[in-house]
């Protein structure tokens, strides 16, 4: 298999999406080991996965689709995949924490009854 050359155009773009996606993946595990209660840390992971992740595997659908010269179906499925389940899994977890009446911050608002 041969190696085909991508643009200077195409590179800058797979590396403004990976590097936009590291730090956001960076900044989401640096909240969800600083935020103070569970609802709060709840949205670092989440919001990483979803928009950090998601970057890095639409600079990886991008590259190998030059590469190989057609929709990398893979990476295509699994952005699908995530941008479909990240957000329900963070809302079930969320809803499950309100029913245990897990104890948070005074911060944070609409807390149950303790």
């Amino acid at each position: 298999m041969t190696s085909i050359d991508m643009p200077w155009y195409l590179q800058l773009i797979v590396a403004a999406f990976l590097l936009f996606g590291a730090l956001v993946a960076l900044i989401g595990s640096w909240g969800l080991a600083k935020l103070p209660d569970f609802y709060m840390r709840l949205h670092g992971p989440t919001k990483a996965s979803t928009l950090g992740v998601g970057c890095t595997l639409i600079g990886s659908l991008i590259y190998f689709s030059h590469q190989q010269g057609g929709v990398s179906f893979q990476e295509a499925l699994v952005t699908i995949f995530l941008f479909a389940t990240a957000p329900v899994s963070a809302h079930m977890m969320g809803k499950a924490a309100l029913r245990r009446r897990l104890p948070g911050v005074p911060q944070t608002r609409n807390m149950p009854d303790r």
